[in-house]
């Protein structure tokens, strides 16, 4: 009798909620079309799908036949679509009611569009916690994917990982998939004849199941991917390769799972894709834990030790990177305001739903916190959803409380218009600044982080050699010319209103006792005001006269070094854009005028600074390379102290619409 292998291959397609629609048209355009097509011409070849939520909604309104003939590949038994959060959250990071939520939500909706109710979850980022199985089980799921790699953590091999497995959590019981790392980086990678060869081998060893699941922009999208499957046509080879072959044949996850027995217990430890692991540490524990990998693997015990050298977890990325923290801690806090209230309104948990998609949390080769859009998204589902909470259930004058437990009181300073976040943190200056009838954080920036791929900038571009084609893992790219200075870390976060004295940074102020907007140190009192869209500073001065005092404002313009972002004095004259340099002499008055947010700040000042403009850039990297990103529009003013008992003031009002 001829040993076959069932391959069990699922794809997955995620768009981060607040993604550019011409993205999501070219994406659509590259894969998924192309990819729905190809295997919907070949009905006896089974798999699986994933489809976040909000992509899922986003394509059928725009691509409605696209979608209704993946729905006839589900109804005809071919494809089994898979559930998760409705937005893609990490289930790991959001509290149980929203991970129940969420995927509850996605059920429903598959269930309405395909007549098919999911059994089985994709986990973002295959993000493993033993903490989710009751959210998963609660919501109907059976079983899920999870890597490999989770599985050797425990002292599993390879040959033991070709079925599920079972775990518990509390006694609830769910069914655990092991993703092939080894498929992972063949498909589609490697020529389809040596792919149908490799799983011919499976079946050869006896194994029962090739168990595949990972991106589908991996079929178009990825660079080179696109001529390499649909053009150079990989993907029909290898289809008819799969169907050709008498030792390879293909079955949903769910008919596997209703035929086979589970192959035992098993906990897992928490854990991510090993990348992941990798991606997550910070420097110099990144590079550390890199090189500690680079040697086992030149003394040729890679595979063997690399389970037991783990890394770092998902969760690394919130105490990695405070602005993702702030993001996450604040929407924390308004999920409990909501779940206190007798009844959610829909559109109040869509917000809070689309504040919790991952992208916007963390960074590695993907991941979207170096993307100010991305975050912009968040800021705008965050900040909806806290006017919606406030029209119904008004808060109460903040008190100073460490929000984001980073060991610093926050105070949040409130009128139905705006909101400024201050911290005791030495540097007296405002970490949010937002607007409730822009939805926007003008605060919401990014630092400069030391990252580990920042040493490999030196090395210029590789190459690729082999078969196939390179995977974003293999290659060094640069879509920008990258100097050493541009990844020079930041000492201090990008905040606004960060002074400086004779251009040393002042981290000395401390906050009042009995009036959280007054700040103070050795001959400067700094006050906050807020009054409706306006946001004031005084500085009182005593015995400075002479020295140079400069504050700056790192402002998050939805613009960037776009044409629609643009300074303009008072006069009405325009001297340039964000992404250019601006020096004033002089100046008491400036906007700054985005047409992308639809808005304008207005700076007023007294006496009259030297004003300046920047672009404040990160680098960072993707699957397409290196890239230059701008985040901030940096403006410092500055003067010269007339005198030793003096005021300086600067004003900011918020405007929603640009003349």
């Amino acid at each position: 009798m001829t040993r076959a292998v069932t391959l069990l291959l699922g794809v997955h397609a995620h768009q981060p909620v607040g993604n550019f629609p011409e993205v999501i048209e070219d994406a659509h355009r590259r894969c998924y079309k192309p990819f729905l097509e190809t295997l919907n011409a070949y009905p006896d070849f089974r798999f699986a799908a994933h489809f976040s939520g909000w992509l899922l909604d986003w394509l059928r309104v725009r691509f409605p036949d696209d979608m209704e003939m993946l729905a006839g590949m589900v109804r005809r038994g071919q494809v089994e679509m898979f559930s998760s959060g409705d937005t893609e959250p990490v289930l790991a990071a959001i509290p149980h009611r929203d991970r129940v939520g969420q995927l509850t939500a996605l059920n429903d909706k598959l269930t309405a569009w395909t007549g098919v109710r999911p059994q089985g979850a994709w986990l973002t980022e295959r993000v493993w916690e033993s903490a989710v199985v009751p959210a998963l089980a609660e919501a109907g799921i059976r079983y899920v994917t999870v890597d490999d790699y989770h599985f050797f953590c425990t002292g599993r091999s390879a040959d033991e990982l070709d079925g599920h497995f079972s775990t518990e959590e509390d006694g609830t019981r769910l069914d655990l998939f092991p993703i092939s790392e080894a498929l992972r980086y063949r498909l589609p990678f490697h020529p389809a004849h040596e792919v149908v060869a490799y799983l011919e081998q499976l079946a050869d060893s006896g194994q029962r199941a090739a168990i595949y699941f990972d991106d589908i922009e991996k079929f178009g999208i990825w660079p080179e991917t696109y001529d390499w499957v649909y053009n150079r046509g990989w993907l029909k080879a290898l289809i008819e390769g799969v169907l050709a072959s008498p030792r390879i044949r293909t079955a949903t996850y769910a008919d596997f799972h209703a035929r086979q027995a589970t192959r035992g217990i098993v906990y897992l430890p928490t854990a991510s894709y090993s990348e992941m692991n990798e991606w997550t540490l910070p420097m110099p524990a990144a590079a550390t834990y890199a090189r500690l990998l680079a040697s086992e693997k030149a003394a040729g015990r890679g595979d063997l030790h690399r389970p037991f050298i783990r890394g770092g977890i998902w969760r690394n990325f919130l105490s990695r990177y405070p602005e993702a923290n702030w993001m996450h801690k604040r929407m924390q806090a308004l999920s409990a305001r909501l779940a206190a209230l007798p009844a959610a309104p829909p559109d109040l948990t869509e917000a809070l739903y689309r504040a919790q998609a991952n992208d916007a949390y963390w960074h590695g080769l993907f991941g979207g916190l170096y993307l100010p859009h991305l975050r912009r998204a968040v800021w705008n589902n965050i900040l909806a959803l806290e006017a919606g909470l406030d029209r119904l259930q008004p808060r109460a004058p903040g008190r100073p409380d460490d929000m984001d437990l980073d060991g610093c009181r926050e105070t949040l300073v409130t009128t139905p218009l705006l909101q400024i976040a201050l911290r005791d943190d030495g540097l007296g200056a405002v970490h949010e600044l937002s607007s409730y009838p822009l939805t926007h954080n003008f605060g919401d920036t990014l630092r400069r982080h030391s990252e580990h791929y920042h040493e490999r900038i030196g090395a210029g571009p590789s190459q690729h050699d082999g078969s196939g084609i390179a995977s974003a893992h293999d290659i060094v790219r640069f879509k920008h010319p990258v100097e050493a200075s541009d990844v020079l870390p930041d000492p201090h976060p990008r905040v606004l209103w960060l002074d400086q004295l004779d251009g040393h940074t002042l981290a000395d102020y401390r906050q009042a006792d009995d009036s959280p907007v007054l700040f103070q140190r050795e001959g400067i009192d700094k006050t906050y005001t807020v009054t409706a869209a306006t946001i004031g500073v005084r500085w009182q001065l005593r015995g400075l006269a002479g020295r140079q005092f400069t504050t700056t404002l790192n402002l998050a313009m939805p613009s960037c070094d776009g044409f629609l972002g643009r300074y303009v004095l008072e006069n009405g004259h325009i001297p340039c854009g964000f992404g250019q340099a601006l020096d004033l002499p002089e100046a008491t008055g400036l906007s700054l005028e985005d047409g992308v947010l639809g808005g304008l700040l207005r700076l007023t000042c007294a006496p009259a600074p030297r004003v300046c403009g920047r672009p404040h850039h990160t680098v960072s990297q993707s699957e397409a390379g290196f890239e230059k990103i701008m985040q901030a529009t940096e403006v410092s003013l500055g003067w010269t102290i007339p005198d030793d008992d003096c005021t300086l003031q600067l004003q900011i009002t918020i405007e929603p619409r640009t003349p």
